[in-house]
C-alpha cells in the first residue's frame, strides 16, 4: 500500500532543545524515502520515530550549515552497518563538497553501499524517477543554498459514468487504459486529468525568487520560520524567514499543507507561530511541526 507522509524527526534551528533535536525530515513517498537535513541526532531520532536506514533511498541537504547536515556522518555509517540492500543518492550544494567529504568520511568504517553523489550547481532537475521528478532551486542563505520539490506527473482519473454509457467495464477498462482507445472510444473520453502531487522542502533562506518557485501549487510545503514576525530585521540579517513570511508565501502559493518548522531557541510559545500564520491570511491546513509527528501528505484533489 502506498503512504505518503512527513516523518518529522527535528525542529530546532542552531542548536537543540530540550524538547527539540535538530533538523531531519524524511519523506516517505510511497516505496521511497528522503531523507532531508539530516542534523546532530538524526539517527536516534529516526529509532525513536521507528525509522529505519532501509527506509532511506536518497538525502537531500539543504546547505552546509550544522544544524543541517552534522548527523550525515551517523546516518551514512549507519547505512553501511545495516547493509541496506539499494543504492542511496545523496543531493547537496557542490560548493559544500569538502563538508560533505569531511561528513561522510568522519571515522572509520566499512562501505557495504553504494552511495551516489549528486551535488547541485544550478537550478533544475536533479533526478526524474517516473514516479516523481526531483528539482532545487536557489535560495538566499549567507551560504549556498537550495530547496528541493518533488512533482508527481499528471494521471488520469476514470469516469464510471462515463464508462458505463459506453458499455467499457472489467478488463476492458485496463486495456484503454494501456493502449488509449478502444472500440472508437478514446481513454479522455471517459476520464479526466488527476493532477499530480507537489512537495517543497524550503530551510534556511530570505525571501527570494527560488522560495516561491518551489512553492506553486504544492499540496505540502515544508517551510522554516525561525522567528516570529516582531523579529523580521533578525531574520533578514541571518537569511531566515519569520512565521507571517513563510504563510504569506503558502498563501499566494495556493498551498494545501502548510508545514512550519526550524524554531528559534528564544521562542518557548509555538501557538504564537500559529496565530502570526493565520494572520498572515493564509487559510489552508496547518501544522505547526514538533520533533516525531507524523504529518499525512493531502490526499489528490
Amino acid at each position: 500500500m502506498s503512504v505518503r507522509e512527513l516523518v518529522v524527526l527535528g525542529t530546532a534551528s542552531q542548536v537543540p532543545t530540550r524538547h527539540r533535536n535538530h533538523n531531519g525530515y524524511l519523506l516517505r513517498w510511497d516505496g521511497e524515502g528522503i531523507l532531508f537535513d539530516p542534523g546532530e541526532g538524526t539517527q536516534r531520532q529516526m529509532l525513536r520515530a521507528g525509522v529505519a536506514a532501509h527506509d532511506i533511498d536518497r538525502i537531500c541537504v539543504t546547505h552546509f550549515h550544522g544544524d543541517h547536515s552534522l548527523g550525515l556522518a551517523g546516518v551514512i555509517q549507519r547505512i553501511n552497518l545495516d547493509k541496506v540492500p539499494h543504492p542511496v543518492t545523496a543531493h547537496y550544494p557542490r560548493s559544500g563538497q569538502r563538508f560533505f567529504d569531511r561528513l561522510r568520511y568522519a571515522t572509520a568504517y566499512r562501505e557495504t553501499v553504494q552511495i551516489t553523489e549528486a551535488p547541485v550547481a544550478v537550478d533544475g532537475v536533479l533526478a526524474d524517477t517516473g514516479g516523481y521528478t526531483l528539482t532545487a532551486h536557489r535560495l538566499s542563505h549567507p551560504v549556498e543554498s537550495y530547496g528541493y520539490r518533488l512533482t508527481e506527473p499528471d494521471g488520469r482519473r476514470m469516469l464510471p459514468d462515463r464508462l458505463a454509457a459506453h458499455g467499457i467495464k472489467g478488463p476492458d477498462v485496463g486495456r484503454l487504459q494501456r493502449e488509449g482507445r478502444l472500440d472508437g472510444v478514446a481513454l479522455e473520453d471517459v476520464s479526466e486529468v488527476r493532477r499530480g502531487q507537489r512537495f517543497a522542502f524550503v530551510m534556511d533562506t530570505r525571501l527570494c525568487d527560488g522560495v516561491y518557485a518551489l512553492a506553486e501549487g504544492c499540496d505540502m510545503l515544508v517551510i522554516e520560520s525561525t522567528f516570529l514576525d516582531e523579529d523580521v530585521e533578525l531574520a533578514e540579517e541571518f537569511g531566515h524567514l519569520t512565521a507571517g513570511q513563510a504563510a504569506g508565501v503558502a498563501r499566494d502559493a495556493g498551498v494545501r499543507h502548510l508545514v512550519l518548522t526550524h524554531f528559534s531557541q528564544r521562542y518557548t510559545e509555538p501557538d504564537e507561530f500559529e496565530r502570526q500564520a493565520r494572520a498572515a491570511g493564509f487559510e489552508g491546513e496547518l501544522t505547526v511541526a514538533q520533533d516525531l509527528l507524523r504529518v499525512p501528505v493531502p490526499k489528490r484533489r
